[in-house]
C-alpha cells in the first residue's frame, strides 16, 4: 500500500487505522514503535500516545510501552523511576513521563502501563521481583496470560521483546547468563535497592532479537500476525498466545538443533 509521506496524521487518522485493524480493546497490548516511520503526527507524539491510550483502554484494555534500562547495566543504578530516560527512544520517554500511566519496576524490561488502575495494579504485581528481565511471571507473561497482543509499528520482530519471555516459557537453553548480577533501582522516594537478575546471553550472536526476524515466515503461516499500518508505518499486530504455540511446535520439531544459530532460514518442516 502506497502511503502519503507528505499527510500529517491527527488523532481522528490513528484511531481510524486502529479500527481497520480490527485489534481487540479489551486486552493487553505492549507497543514497540519507530514514530520515524509513522511520519508527521499533529501534535507529535504526545498526540500519538493519546490515540492509543484511547483505542485501547476504553473497553477495559490495557495499553503496555516499553521503557527498558538495559543499557544501563553498566551504570550504577540500572532503572531510575524518577527519570523517564530510556534506551528506546522519545516515545517510551514521553511515555514513561505520562502521569496517566504506571510503570513497573523491572530492573531492565520495565514498561508503563495505562488503563483501569484496579487493573493496572494486578497487571504489574510482583514485577519488582523477577529474576530476569523478561520472565514467565513478569508482565511479559502475563500478556500471554490474558490473551494480549504485540503491536510493531514501524519496526520488525527483531524489537519483540516477548519472544525473549516465549523462550524463557518453553525453556529454550543458551539464552540466559548460568549466575544472576546485582543491578541497584531507585525508587520514587530516593531509596537505593539491589536486586539479583540474569540477563541475555548467548553463545553464539552478541544479540539474539537480531535474529527473531526468522521465526517470522512460521507466524505467519499459522496466523498470528495481522497487518495494517499506523500513520506511515507498516504494522504487525501479533497474537501472543499463537506466537507462543508456534515457537513450542518449532522447538519441538528442531531436533536438537537451535533455529536461530545458523545464517539460514527455519526450515518449514518444523512448523508445518
Amino acid at each position: 500500500m502506497r502511503k502519503d509521506f507528505d499527510k500529517v496524521y491527527t488523532r481522528k487518522d490513528i484511531l481510524s487505522q486502529l479500527y481497520k485493524m480490527n485489534i481487540p480493546r479489551d486486552k493487553v497490548v505492549l507497543m514497540h514503535t519507530s514514530l520515524r516511520l509513522i511520519g508527521k503526527v499533529e501534535g507529535g507524539a504526545e498526540t500519538l500516545l493519546d490515540a492509543m491510550i484511547e483505542y485501547f483502554t476504553a473497553e477495559g484494555g490495557l495499553f503496555c510501552v516499553p521503557t527498558h534500562t538495559w543499557g544501563n547495566l553498566r551504570k550504577e543504578i540500572t532503572l531510575d523511576m524518577n527519570d523517564p530516560t530510556t534506551c528506546l527512544g522519545t516515545f517510551s520517554n514521553i511515555a514513561a513521563a505520562d502521569p496517566r500511566g504506571v510503570r513497573t519496576e523491572n530492573p531492565t524490561h520495565s514498561m508503563v502501563v495505562f488503563g483501569n488502575r484496579e487493573r493496572v495494579l494486578e497487571f504489574i504485581d510482583g514485577e519488582a521481583d523477577v529474576p530476569t528481565g523478561t520472565h514467565p511471571d513478569s508482565c511479559y507473561g502475563k500478556i500471554c496470560r490474558d490473551g494480549g497482543y504485540v503491536l510493531l509499528v514501524g519496526v520488525g520482530q527483531n524489537r519483540n521483546t516477548y519472544l525473549h519471555c516465549v523462550e524463557e516459557m518453553i525453556d529454550v537453553p543458551n539464552r540466559l547468563t548460568p549466575e544472576p548480577r546485582d543491578v541497584w533501582v531507585k525508587l520514587k522516594s530516593g531509596e537505593i535497592v539491589t536486586k539479583r537478575i540474569r540477563t541475555h546471553k548467548n553463545d553464539f550472536t552478541p544479540d539474539v532479537s537480531m535474529r527473531f526476524p526468522r521465526y517470522e515466515l512460521a507466524l505467519r503461516y499459522h496466523g498470528a500476525i495481522t497487518d495494517g499500518f499506523i500513520g506511515n508505518a507498516p504494522t504487525q499486530c501479533c497474537d501472543a498466545v499463537i506466537m507462543k504455540e508456534v515457537l513450542e511446535r518449532i522447538w519441538e520439531r528442531c531436533e536438537d538443533t537451535d533455529p536461530l544459530r545458523e545464517e539460514k532460514e527455519i526450515p518449514p518442516k518444523w512448523y508445518y
